[in-house]
């Protein structure tokens, strides 16, 4: 084909008609997007508003093609009219071409920086619009409005325009005159994939889950990226694309693979021809291209009906568990492994699916899940440091959930484990008074039993919400009514026992039949739920543990002091239980002498305790021991002295003077016993005494006994 300016004019034409095109898209897309807060129609608009650039700069292009065209076909005119060589304008008319120098400065200069703000529009849009999807994904409030006919028919009307005009574009972009319509076609292509996509969430969101509209405006946004990467790499590449003479350049903008989508057939052309080069002869002409050629839509067709009836196979996983649905009604319930149903739509398969919100999920043991072991942490969260002690001085977590409980009861019932009745306290605070707080933390494990009744109980956003609100709603009532004590140091087994049937119990008065209004349960059944940890608040925990010390403390004084109780009875009376029979025995004569029993009684209970006293082998049989012989001894004594008193009577009876005259000097000699004697005359009135006052034992007897007589040494 000739490329004159009417073949330009009549790209400028169609590259106008693109630009219209493109911008109604983009601005019905955009308009529905806002209105139904579909986040994938406002991406697949944005997408489809980049077009709109590029359909301009392609009109302005071939444009200036027209132009330059025109401004030859007059030069050739000029040149070829009589007389031109002696005109004064022939010097190469070099400096005349100004359409072509403009025509080149827009190869140049515009379309590279048209394809550089394409490709930075497109990389800031993604990123944006990727956040958007994404703080939309974990939103509370995520789902899009019910799907209705208004986004299937604007999806399929994108789809089809686009596809027809991209188709049409492409058959003109064959000829090399109109090759940079490549470009535009890529992006009526991507509209009409945007459309199509959009339908098919839509579709797919009407007859059962809405997982494709919630997960395209990130593969959309995905869809940017790449084609920014691409415009990038075009950019790159064509620095270093050797370029001929007179060759039109392709502009970076151009994306090639959604070109290979707006001309399927160039595909399949170019892999014939490099099949063909490779093999070394004409592979279309085979008989089984040919073949295959002509039964190409029977293979289609049935391509499409096996397709359809795999439908018909489903695979439950060995931890789920599914609804079969005929036309929106239950029908019956899949368990795991291969199972055969209707195919789509007739029949579909629902598993019951968690909320989606980010925030909510809970810790499971098999990954995430449908139907297998779920865990809700219905108190304090678990500590996310598990290398290290934890105590409860420790930071647990960011926020810990208290729980109202009764007071400590620590004095009364520290008292009550005594044995000694003398060290029982009773505690002076009234039963109840004042509360206490203390972080718990409770997991609750559970499996769906029944598929149906968990689907119908509540909406998936809401169950997971509804159990946890009903199972703390119990345990706030139990743990109300228990100590601190009973809490933190208690029979943990038999509480966890006790929450688990009290759980159960509100959970199974769930879901109440419509008809007959009979609770039908959550569907669930408990595998476990109780306290696996307990602590105070981290302010108060020193104090806590003061408490707890003290009863330590006291305990340890206790068994202290039964330890000296027994170290004392066993000094005494060799053994503690022969000190407990003493003592009773000796309790039972107290009681004989208050109850005035007869002496015979008395006696013989006194005997019994003497026996005891003596077989013992501690102190107390030493003393007795002790005891018996100092009686002994004195008893003797005196039964001397009663006889030597006899003996003096008979002898004063015999002689009283003789008698008398020897104790006379009997008691002389003991009162002179160690004294000087002097023998004077008593008619001396003069009397003087020399006396050497030296002691005569001085240095002799040092250390002997003063109490002893001088006759002794």
């Amino acid at each position: 084909m000739k490329a004159d300016y009417l073949t330009y004019r009549k790209a400028t034409g169609v590259s106008i008609l693109g630009l219209v095109l493109q911008t109604a898209q983009a601005v019905i897309l955009l308009i529905y997007g806002i209105l139904n807060r579909d986040q994938a129609a406002m991406t697949g608009g944005v997408i489809i508003g980049f077009g709109i650039p590029v359909w301009l700069g392609l009109a302005i292009v071939f444009d200036q093609h027209r132009r330059e065209r025109l401004e030859a076909f007059e030069a050739e005119a000029i040149a070829a009219s009589s007389g031109a060589s002696n005109s004064v304008f022939d010097t190469g008319g070099e400096e005349f071409k100004v359409a072509a120098r403009r025509l080149a400065g827009l190869h140049k200069f515009f379309l590279p920086g048209l394809s550089i703000f394409i490709c930075i529009g497109l990389a800031v849009m993604a990123w944006l619009r990727f956040n958007v999807a994404k703080s939309h994904l974990a939103e509370t409030d995520r789902h899009l409005t019910d799907p209705d006919g208004w986004g299937i028919a604007i999806g399929l009307t994108l789809a089809v325009i686009g596809f027809i005009f991209a188709r049409f574009v492409s058959g003109m972009a064959k000829q090399a005159a109109w090759a940079n319509l490549r470009g535009g076609a890529a992006y009526a292509v991507a509209s009409s994939l945007i459309g199509l996509a959009i339908a098919v969430a839509h579709f797919v969101d009407y007859a059962g889950p809405d997982v494709i509209r919630i997960y395209l405006p990130i593969v959309l946004a995905g869809l940017m990226f790449i084609m920014a990467g691409e415009i990038l790499l075009n950019l790159v590449l064509d620095l270093y694309r050797p370029r001929k003479p007179g060759q039109i350049p392709r502009p970076a903008f151009d994306s090639r693979i959604l070109s290979f989508i707006a001309a399927p057939d160039r595909i399949a052309e170019s892999i014939s021809e490099a099949i063909n080069y490779q093999l070394g002869f004409d592979v279309s002409s085979n008989w089984f291209y040919q073949l295959v050629s002509r039964r190409l839509g029977i293979l289609v067709v049935v391509a499409i009906v096996v397709v359809w009836s795999l439908s018909a196979l489903t695979v439950i996983q060995p931890h789920q568990r599914g609804m079969v649905l005929r036309f929106g009604q239950f029908t019956r319930e899949m368990g795991p492994g291969l199972n055969l149903k209707l195919p789509w739509p007739l029949e579909r398969v629902e598993i019951p699916e968690y909320s989606r919100k980010a925030a909510d999920k809970p810790r499971e043991i098999l990954g995430y899940t449908t139907t297998g072991v779920r865990i809700l942490d219905l108190g304090t969260p678990p500590p996310a440091n598990t290398t290290s002690a934890i105590l409860w001085t420790n930071d647990h977590v960011g926020e810990e959930v208290f729980q109202i409980v009764q007071p400590s009861r620590i004095d009364s019932a520290s008292s009550a484990r005594s044995d000694d009745p003398a060290l029982r306290v009773e505690s002076s605070a009234p039963a109840g008074a004042g509360l206490a707080l203390v972080a718990v933390e409770i997991p609750m494990f559970y499996a769906v039993r029944d598929v149906k009744l968990f689907d119908s109980f509540a909406p998936p956003e809401m169950r997971d919400d509804m159990l946890a609100a009903v199972a703390r709603r119990q345990i706030m009532q139990y743990l109300s009514h228990q100590s601190v004590d009973d809490i933190v140091g208690g029979d943990r087994q038999k509480l966890n026992a006790q929450i688990r049937t009290s759980v159960q119990a509100a959970l199974d008065n769930l879901n109440p039949d419509p008809a007959t209004g009979t609770p039908q349960g959550a569907g669930i059944d408990l595998l476990f739920v109780g306290i696996t940890n307990a602590h105070p608040n981290k302010a108060v925990s020193q104090s806590f543990e003061k408490v707890v010390q003290a009863d330590r403390n006291r305990e340890s004084k206790i068994e202290s002091a039964r330890k000296d109780e027994i170290e004392t009875l066993t000094k005494v009376v060799g053994s503690t239980e022969l000190a407990f029979k003493i003592s009773s025995e000796i309790q039972a004569l107290e009681q004989m002498l208050t109850d005035k029993s007869t002496q015979a009684a008395i006696k013989d209970q006194e005997l019994k305790i003497q026996q005891l006293l003596e077989s013992a082998g501690g102190s107390a049989a030493e003393l007795v021991a002790k005891a018996k012989a100092e009686r002994w001894t004195r008893h003797m004594g005196e039964r001397g002295r009663a006889s030597r008193y006899a003996g003096q009577i008979a002898a004063y009876e015999a002689s009283p003077l003789v008698f008398q005259a020897g104790e006379y000097f009997q008691a002389l000699r003991a009162a002179m016993t160690g004294a000087r004697v002097y023998i004077v005359n008593d008619k001396v009135a003069d009397l003087r005494i020399q006396a050497e006052l030296q002691d005569v034992d001085t240095g002799v007897g040092v250390f002997r006994d003063r109490s002893e007589s001088p006759k002794d040494y």
